[in-house]
Parts: structure tokens; sequence; C-alpha cells
């Protein structure tokens, strides 16, 4: 038996932390972090970290839509950052930690869309990117469930309800 499966790229600073908390939703069945927003090909950590290239550290989720759906994943993408944030998430500071949905159909733009619009009725100044997916990249193995495996936790994302 196969299970059909949807994913979601999204953006919140370091991605070490966003993963952190989205792998935690009953239904997401495996998360990978990488980067997603540049224009060159399969690019390296370092390269990323200049800023050069355009990517923003990326988490990419895989759920089961029949347990979680993608404005599940995204509400606790928006309640673990700071979204109104620009170009940085605590710490850490350049364009690679920008806040940012990358969709992948026209359903998750518009999920993202209204959310976007109940966090501005609240008066949060939202600066996350709303941009059409691009290429996945998948970071080096040593940044794959960084937390997990070193047995650290996030220092510039935690939970807050927002919504």
């Amino acid at each position: 038996m196969t299970i059909r499966t949807e994913r979601a790229l999204l953006a919140s600073g370091c991605f070490w932390g966003t993963e952190y908390y989205l792998k935690q939703i009953d239904g997401v069945l495996s998360t990978r972090v990488g980067y997603v927003g540049g224009d060159k090909e399969n690019p390296t950590y370092r390269e990323v970290c200049t800023g050069v290239t355009g990517h923003a550290e990326t988490t990419e989720v895989v759920f089961d839509p029949e347990r979680t759906d993608f404005e599940t994943v995204t509400r606790m993408f928006f309640e673990t950052h700071d979204p109104t944030q620009v170009n940085r998430q605590g710490p850490d500071v350049g364009t690679q930690y920008r806040s940012a949905i990358f969709y992948l159909n026209d359903e998750q733009k518009a999920i993202a869309q209204r959310l976007i619009g109940e966090l501005r009725a609240k008066g949060l100044n939202v600066a996350t990117e709303l941009n059409a997916a691009g290429t996945f990249w998948p970071a080096e193995d040593y940044h794959q469930d960084y937390y997990s495996n070193t047995g650290g936790s996030p220092y510039c994302h935690s939970y807050r309800p927002l919504f």
C-alpha cells in the first residue's frame, strides 16, 4: 500500500530550528534541510552563507495529507519564527535567513496568502516572501536532523501561538 504524500518548502531562518519544530507535527513523514530560491545549481553551505547565491535555508516537509495538511504545517512555521523580520532571524543575519514560503501549487499559494492576511489583520507586519518553488537542493549530511543528532535545541526559534 502506497501512502499519498504532499510536500512543503519553508524557510524561516536557520534551517536547523525550522526542521526541529516542523518534524514534530503528527503526520509529517520526513524532513530535509537544503536551499531554495537562488540561481546557482547544487550550492554548498559555504556558498549560500556568502549571500551571493540568492538561496534561503529551507526545510522540505513531506507529510501524509490524511493526517495533517499544508495549513497546519504552515501555521507551525509562522508560530516558530518571527515572520516580521527581514533577512534575519534572531542573531542570524543575511538573505539566506529570510522568511519565505516556496509554494508548489495554487492551493498552497492561496493558503499562505490567507494566513499572511490573518496575521496582518492582527497587526503583524509580515515580511514572509511568497514565491513559486524552484529546485530544492539538499544541504550537506551534517545539517540533516541537526538537533536530533547533536542533542541541542534551537537558539533562534521558539513556539508561540499566533492564530
